[in-house]
């Protein structure tokens, strides 16, 4: 396999903390899924906080950013039965990763973490 992006993204949690405190931003920035799981939660400024970052951090790994009709609710982030967090993959993400990469084939990685003030996620892309 050769790694063809990398993306990492820290964010403050003080400032997603500040932002949940405005129903728009979440819907504009967490799908339903991801909403839906939240409100199991007792610290949802965490979990925010980490798929913020998680979702930064594949737009860096893709190369583009927020642009070229790339939203933060087409990355969504779930968790296996073990806790490991992962990219659920959608036609979008298919298509861009096909077209900005020129690979067919592809796996993603996630990796995300966070303390007290800060949460960080790590993304990798690789061509199988």
């Amino acid at each position: 396999m050769k790694t063809i992006g990398i993306g990492v993204d820290i964010v403050k949690t003080a400032r997603i903390k500040s932002s949940l405190k405005n129903k728009r931003f979440i819907n504009k920035i967490f799908g339903k899924k991801e909403i839906f799981t939240s409100k199991k939660l007792s610290n949802r400024t965490s979990y925010y906080s980490k798929r913020f970052a998680a979702k930064e951090a594949l737009a860096k790994a893709l190369g583009t950013g927020f642009r070229n009709n790339l939203n933060f609710q087409d990355i969504q982030i779930a968790n296996d039965k073990l806790g490991k967090p992962y990219y659920l993959i959608n036609t979008k993400i298919k298509n861009l990763i096909k077209k900005n990469k020129k690979v067919k084939n592809f796996d993603l990685f996630l990796s995300i973490s966070d303390e007290k003030d800060y949460s960080i996620a790590f993304a990798i892309i690789q061509k199988l």
